[in-house]
């Protein structure tokens, strides 16, 4: 009898564990707070009079601060991490603006760029700098001087 209230202890103690951690942690990440996806638009929400209206984000950027000297020449790129989008100089007067968050597994950090090709380096997938054919998300951007503006 004693065998057998151990035992019943054990399981109580021990199947809980052993079923969260089989189930437990898809749940707790389709549940998580949403703050380390990363994944969404940059815009916001407000509420005016009763009624909701989606606000787009600017972005301006001094192209003389040093910061940006990788974009100062044609073909130059960076990841601007800061604002979470890939810059890459495509001319003269057309700076061209990405989310820098991969399409298939949301890295942001780990980028390549040759040949008018983007590869996230986590999984190697490549993803065309053709912003009418490529399934990143490209943002409007205008060079006004020496101010590049960028619409997330």
């Amino acid at each position: 009898m004693k065998i057998k209230n151990k035992r019943r202890e054990f399981l109580k103690t021990a199947c809980a564990p052993v079923v969260f951690s089989m189930f437990g942690v898809s749940i707790l990440e389709a549940c998580s707070s949403g703050d380390d996806d990363d994944y969404g638009s940059k815009s916001t929400v407000v509420n005016n009079s009763s009624s909701y209206q989606n606000q787009q984000r600017s972005v301006s950027i001094d192209l003389n601060d040093s910061s940006f000297s990788a974009i100062s020449e044609i073909g130059g790129w960076m990841n601007y991490s800061a604002e979470g989008m890939l810059l890459l100089r495509i001319s003269e007067s057309e700076i061209r603006a990405y989310s820098n968050s991969c399409p298939h597994q949301g890295a942001n950090n780990q980028w390549s760029y040759n040949n008018s090709v983007f590869t996230c380096g986590r999984h190697n997938n490549s993803f065309s700098d053709d912003c009418s054919n490529t399934t990143m998300t490209c943002y409007s951007s205008s060079i006004d001087g020496n101010t590049l503006t960028v619409t997330l």
